[in-house]
């Protein structure tokens, strides 16, 4: 029901995970997976998309969900927003009857924190109100790669399997088209109606769920909207008098003024991915990895000058002194920036939150904020809409009919609207046991901290929700930021695909991130970028280009 992303202070990695409503966010360390073998056959072909016409016989119907109703509407791609007193008294039911049939369904998929007893109250309770007996297999998210690489190259696949974007690297794309089910069958246009919280996710987070040529997964929901916000110490900025940056030159200013390393103040941590928003460079953290038709070329993100520009400005941040010294020993922001050590970093919106709510009981006047994102030279920004799902839950393709029925009535209960009996089940547990009710607020104790975690919601989430009924202002302040961010918002070429490349192109861009971060912290120069940039085209990046001009000019965009 509430963000707590707890990822690292550092910029965020490729693989960082975006938190869906109730779900911790972390940052996933460790390389990308190989397979030696993936197995299984398929009928749809293993690389490509599916786009325009094709897709449209492969989706759902959208059947907007009028159990309830947000405070705050979507748009501009925000999330929606609840910022009402939660009538606990009067939540509504979502799903009337069980759909589950009582069958045994097991679900890999990865965890952070240390899981709970597999027969536990929250497990017991959730099996009891969806009617299926879902056993868990729970892996370390840190390593969950290495997991899922094993698992897929084995033959011995459980019933589902939970699988986030920053996992998709090497040949799991492959493995996911021959070893999981189609849906379609069971969800494709009408069908859908028969799980209704199913019918109300958006239709762009399905066409997402679409691998070689069918509906594969079940997907996690997320605003479009770029989820990385600048977050600061707004109670400071109003005690010094600071005023908010509005271009790259006022950021870079007012951290010079705010920086004082002998008082142990610095003004931020890595701030590389607020430049790359505020310089408009294309996204490339999901698939495609920073891919745009532009004037007719199709153009990587790379060979960009904006790209090259905000490592350049992200560079001088480091090289004034002005970003914490100790910036990638941290393994959380939190202390830091509560000690106002550091006054301004960038994250995970969710953590505009999670940093309020760890302060909320302290009265020492902490208030976190998150800055608009400036265009670099100053006025709006050029901002690149993100995929509207990067995580997915797929069904063993040898799966009966009946199991993948049994999964998909799990679905329908964790795919419930906030306000709901399901939702609330799903994301606080059961009242007495895992939460308690103070001042008219569900309050987790320590066992629903432990069991309700990061398990259910795996399976499948409604569209994507704000809400935090212990801090509504910030709920507020979160949707209308995405809201106005929103509004400068672009959707590049291949927005809302799901694409596979060619496995001989799978691990071209891996060492970029890397690099990235060593001009950052001025290990290495701009030049190498560059150099790095050209050695990829030889290698197979103007190649990879060609495949991508062609994917284009064979499917259109998502939405044609």
């Amino acid at each position: 029901m509430t963000p707590n992303a707890a990822s690292a202070a550092s910029a965020p990695s490729r693989r960082s995970f975006l938190a869906s409503s109730a779900l911790a966010a972390a940052a996933v360390a460790g390389g990308m997976p190989l397979l030696t073998a993936c197995g299984g056959t398929d009928s749809g072909s293993r690389e490509g998309t599916t786009s325009g016409k094709d897709a449209k016989k492969l989706l759902p119907a959208y059947v907007a969900s009028n159990v309830v109703t947000p405070d705050i509407p979507s748009k501009n791609g925000s999330s929606l927003g609840f910022t009402s007193e939660l009538d606990l008294a009067g939540l509504k039911a979502s799903v009337p009857k069980k759909l589950g049939k009582g069958g045994k369904v097991t679900v890999m998929s990865p965890f952070w924190g240390s899981p709970p007893k597999a027969d536990n109250a929250y497990y017991t309770a959730m099996n009891d109100l969806i009617g299926v007996d879902v056993v868990w297999q729970n892996q370390d998210g840190n390593t969950y790669d290495e997991k899922l690489g094993a698992v897929l190259a084995s033959s011995d696949v459980p019933d589902v399997v939970v699988v986030p974007g920053w996992n998709m690297g090497g040949k799991i794309p492959s493995a996911i088209i021959g070893k999981f089910a189609d849906l379609g069958p069971y969800l494709a246009g009408d069908a859908v109606k028969d799980y209704p919280n199913l019918a109300a996710i958006p239709t762009d987070a399905w066409r997402r769920a679409i691998f070689g040529g069918a509906l594969r997964g079940l997907p996690m929901p997320a605003s479009y909207v770029v989820n990385i916000a600048p977050l600061y110490r707004k109670d400071l900025f109003a005690k010094e008098g600071y005023e908010v940056p509005a271009s790259a030159q006022e950021f870079l200013d007012l951290a010079k003024d705010i920086t004082n390393a002998k008082a142990k103040r610095w003004a931020c941590l890595d701030m590389k991915w607020t430049a790359f928003n505020a310089f408009g460079v294309l996204p490339g953290d999901e698939k495609p990895l920073g891919w745009n038709l532009v004037d007719g070329r199709m153009t990587f993100r790379g060979e960009t000058d904006e790209y090259l520009e905000a490592l350049e400005w992200s560079r001088k941040l480091w090289a004034a002194g002005v970003v914490h010294p100790d910036v990638d020993s941290m393994s959380d922001a939190g202390p830091t920036f509560a000690a106002g050590e550091v006054l301004i970093y960038n994250q995970d919106i969710s953590q505009w939150y999670s940093r309020n709510a760890e302060q909320a009981g302290q009265k020492n006047g902490f208030e976190c904020g998150a800055m608009d994102i400036f265009g670099h030279e100053g006025g709006d920004p050029v901002l690149w809409a993100r995929q509207p799902a990067s995580i997915f839950a797929f069904v063993n393709k040898n799966a009966s009919e009946s199991v993948i029925k049994d999964v998909l009535a799990v679905a329908n209960v964790t795919a419930a609207p906030y306000g709901t009996k399901e939702h609330m089940l799903t994301n606080y547990g059961v009242e007495g046991t895992h939460y308690t009710i103070d001042g008219g607020l569900p309050v987790k104790n320590d066992k629903g901290n432990t069991e309700v975690l990061n398990a259910y919601v795996m399976i499948a989430s409604p569209a994507s929700t704000i809400a935090h009924p212990d801090l509504p202002e910030v709920a507020r302040g979160q949707v209308e930021w995405q809201q106005r961010m929103g509004a400068f918002t672009k959707k590049s070429s291949f927005y809302g695909m799901q694409i596979t490349e060619p496995s001989r192109y799978t691990n071209l861009s891996n060492d970029f991130e890397q690099l990235e971060d060593d001009i950052v912290r001025g290990r290495k120069k701009v030049s190498d970028m560059q150099q790095a940039v050209s050695d990829w085209k030889s290698k197979g990046g103007d190649k990879l280009r060609d495949w991508y001009k062609k994917l284009l000019d064979e499917n259109g965009t998502a939405a044609s």
